[in-house]
């Protein structure tokens, strides 16, 4: 089950300490709506290890401000708190649980 993820709970979030994946999105954006049930799927193939949530751009501009997001969708991916990774755009199930799997 993905995380809906805010400016205010974001710190929180990281400080859990598990692998963190965040989708930054927005309702409109045609390749966000495209990914929902990839990030859905993502976030049942990893629960209890693996920490999927999804970020509005639109209700959220503090974090994504702090992180640079230009565009989207953007999938940042956290390890021990900390920024490891990035994907922008859409992109194939496999090929994000590939970055995931060398999250843990």
């Amino acid at each position: 089950m993905t995380k809906e993820v805010t400016d205010a709970n974001f710190q929180a979030l990281l400080a859990e300490g598990k692998p963190t994946v965040v989708d930054f999105w927005a309702p409109w954006c045609g390749p966000c709506k495209m990914m929902l049930p990839v990030i859905d799927e993502l976030a049942n193939d990893y629960e209890g290890r693996v920490i999927v949530g999804k970020l509005n751009v639109d209700e959220n501009e503090q974090a994504c401000e702090q992180f640079g997001i230009m565009n989207i969708p953007t999938m940042l991916f956290f390890k021990n708190g900390e920024l490891v990774n990035r994907h922008v755009g859409a992109a194939r199930k496999p090929d994000l649980a590939k970055i995931i799997d060398s999250l843990l």
